[in-house]
């Protein structure tokens, strides 16, 4: 894994702990050729409006401002910034968090490449594209991409596996109609998709998005609709 897949791509470090913050950018500077780090929320607040650094990575446990108030103060005058915050535990507030402040992700320490470089590609697919990972199905409901989680009225709402796999791909392809191949080979790869099959889904997805937000297009597939 080489720098091209972060190229112009600027990411700042926050953690007040010297030792790991210098083997984190260590690690950092393999992969970007432009890292900034901080040592307190209050020096990184200061870079963020200085060099604008396209991610932000920080530990959620700090002195004086927390990791949550740093990202709280960012978003008061930037939306577009990708955000990982680093934490020693995770439940579903901090999924809910995670919508709310617009973050890429929340990941659970110790931090090792193979956790942390997929996030780290995402993020950088998501300011190449200009995209976020978040789509917004009512102005109350959203469904998250990356981390699968959709939640509506600030709570998340339980899937089974074929309704977030059926989600996923409608989400993931909203600009078009899903056809009834597609999902059958996602959802009924290992064997055939029925008509009572794929009615059961509809009707039971249906159950736990918006009223009208998940569309039949006739004898083609199936579109969900955003705000």
């Amino acid at each position: 894994m080489g720098k091209k897949e972060f190229e112009n791509i600027k990411i700042l470090y926050v953690e007040d702990e010297e030792n790991i913050r210098k083997n984190a950018i260590s690690y950092f500077n393999r992969l970007f050729t432009e890292v900034y780090e901080a040592k307190n929320a209050f020096d990184a607040l200061e870079i963020v409006k200085e060099h604008k650094p396209h991610i932000v990575i920080t530990d959620i446990k700090m002195p004086k401002i927390s990791g949550i108030e740093l990202v709280k103060k960012i978003r008061e005058f930037d939306q577009k910034t990708q955000i990982i915050i680093l934490t020693a535990f995770t439940d579903t507030k901090y999924l809910l968090e995670a919508v709310e402040l617009s973050l890429v992700k929340y990941l659970v320490k110790p931090i090792r490449h193979d956790k942390m470089l997929p996030v780290l590609l995402q993020c950088a697919k998501n300011i190449k594209e200009n995209k976020s990972n978040l789509k917004y199905i009512t102005h109350e409901c959203v469904y998250d991409t990356f981390n699968k989680t959709l939640i509506n009225e600030k709570s998340i709402i339980k899937l089974s596996k074929n309704e977030l796999e059926f989600l996923d791909l409608l989400c993931k392809n909203n600009t078009r109609t899903v056809t009834y191949e597609e999902i059958e080979n996602i959802i009924w790869y290992d064997s055939v998709m029925s008509d009572d099959a794929i009615r059961s889904l509809v009707r039971n997805l249906r159950r736990k998005l918006p009223k009208n937000s998940l569309n039949n297009i006739a004898k083609v597939g199936y579109r969900i609709s955003y705000i």
